[in-house]
């Protein structure tokens, strides 16, 4: 995959982005109905999905703080959550702020210990700001408002799904389930140079370097709509992509690919 964003070598534009996308997030859930159910996240309310996300950074705070070496036995973290559903906008804040006094004392080329393919404190950041991304699009969505995503950013975390996706079977267990004998699943993004060949293996899959080729399946979409759409958030039949290819190829791709 060719990137002109710079974005997936770019830590500190990760770290800005955070800080911004939690603005955001704070911003469509302040003064909202935080019972309001949240379809991307079945079962959630926003207060929880609001409890997820800010849990989550000062998770992730922690992890980096210590610089982990190997896998924490433990996820318990002071989360200070406050007293009153409508404090957790605020909190959701403080949530951002306290990852960014983190942030401000940590190299993210510093070695340490990440369940994905890059084995460095940059890895927790980048996963940090997809992770709040796409929940502050679940918000909006559950609000019945139409997300908006950058494109330069949504091409890098199609690209973070998807780089680190194969690493992600022990807490997303139908992972193990994509393997295949050599078949092939394009992405492709139409406003962005975002293009990526998925190619299932009978140990696994990954990202293919062969940019040439005929592929078995493709979807192609704006980066904002792929991005979603990795997560679950859209669905491949919508008007928002073109497909083309094996149908149970995408199928058994999208199946198995949630997390």
């Amino acid at each position: 995959m060719s990137d002109s964003s710079g974005w997936a070598s770019a830590p500190a534009a990760h770290r800005d982005a955070i800080e911004a996308e939690t603005a955001r997030f704070v911003e469509v859930v302040k003064g909202a109905d935080l019972t309001a159910p949240v379809p991307g996240c079945p079962g959630w309310t926003l207060v929880d999905l609001v409890r997820h996300a800010g849990s989550v950074q000062r998770w992730f705070s922690v992890l980096l703080r210590q610089l982990v070496q190997e896998p924490p036995r433990s996820r318990d973290v002071d989360l200070q959550l406050p007293a009153h559903e409508d404090g957790y906008a605020d909190w959701l804040a403080a949530s951002a702020a306290e990852a960014r006094s983190v942030f401000a004392v940590t190299d993210p080329d510093a070695p340490m210990w990440a369940w994905g393919a890059d084995q460095h404190a940059r890895f927790w950041v980048r996963r940090m700001l997809f992770e709040t991304l796409v929940h502050r699009a679940d918000a909006e969505l559950a609000l019945g408002l139409r997300p908006v995503i950058d494109r330069d950013l949504a091409t890098d975390g199609v690209d973070e799904f998807l780089v680190n996706l194969p690493f992600a079977a022990f807490f997303a267990p139908k992972v193990a389930d994509l393997r295949g004998n050599g078949e092939t699943v394009r992405f492709r993004c139409t406003d962005t140079d975002g293009d990526w060949l998925v190619r299932l293996r009978p140990d696994g899959f990954g990202i293919d370097g062969i940019d040439g080729g005929d592929e078995d399946a493709a979807v192609q979409g704006t980066a904002g709509d792929l991005l979603l759409l990795m997560y679950g958030r859209l669905d491949r039949r919508s008007d928002a992509f073109e497909v083309h290819g094996d149908e149970e190829l995408l199928t058994r791709w999208f199946t198995n690919s949630a997390f």
